[in-house]
């Protein structure tokens, strides 16, 4: 996994990226304008737990449910969770979003931080099915993370990064905004907003039709 080999790990088993930390407060600033202001948000591979743990503490008249397929990182979310003495943060649950139905009924947002680039295609597909069965019209799904525009890497750095993504597994790497948006469309969302980010990031606001 790519948040492993970037990532440092405590002795009692807390993760922590660099780049969490990094893009935390300029994703906090999307996501607190086109959030609503109250409900639960879901944060689909919330990894190390830096990033839930700051959105909760900036908005805390939401309520956060962070998950994670992968049990060594639920146990790092819910140490951060522990240490923050917060009361809008759920206890991580295992979510794969390729097993449909999801382990939850309903959300008010959906939000997934760099993760379908590090992810086969069919997870960029059933992340848009699952969102459906969540969201209702007007609700927001937040992606964020690099993306290619028109066919074409937005930096040298993006498209060394998407080498060497498939050079480690050819299934994953950078994906055409343009695609992305063509499968949010089919499954019932339409693209509200591309937010330009830091390091050749960008933000996408998709809302439920």
């Amino acid at each position: 996994m790519m948040l492993k080999q970037h990532g440092e790990k405590t002795t009692e088993g807390k993760w922590t990226t660099p780049s969490a930390e990094r893009n935390k407060g300029p994703i906090l600033e999307v996501l607190a304008r086109v959030l609503p202001r109250r409900g639960l948000v879901l944060e689909i591979a919330s990894g190390t737990g830096q990033h839930v743990v700051h959105f909760a503490n900036a908005l805390p008249d939401l309520t956060w449910q962070p998950s994670d397929p992968d049990q060594e990182l639920r146990h790092s979310i819910a140490l951060r969770v522990t240490e923050e003495h917060r009361d809008n943060i759920e206890r991580p649950i295992d979510l794969d979003v390729t097993r449909l139905p999801w382990p939850l009924q309903t959300a008010d947002a959906v939000v997934a931080i760099n993760m379908i680039h590090v992810a086969p295609w069919s997870v960029t597909l059933a992340l848009f099915e699952g969102a459906k069965a969540l969201l209702s019209p007007g609700q927001v799904l937040f992606l964020y993370g690099p993306y290619r525009r028109d066919g074409r890497h937005t930096s040298p750095g993006n498209a060394q990064f998407d080498l060497d993504l498939r050079a480690r597994n050819p299934e994953w790497g950078l994906r055409d905004l343009e695609a992305v948006s063509d499968v949010a469309a089919a499954a019932g969302f339409d693209l509200a907003e591309i937010v330009g980010m830091p390091a050749n990031n960008f933000s996408l606001v998709f809302k439920r039709r």
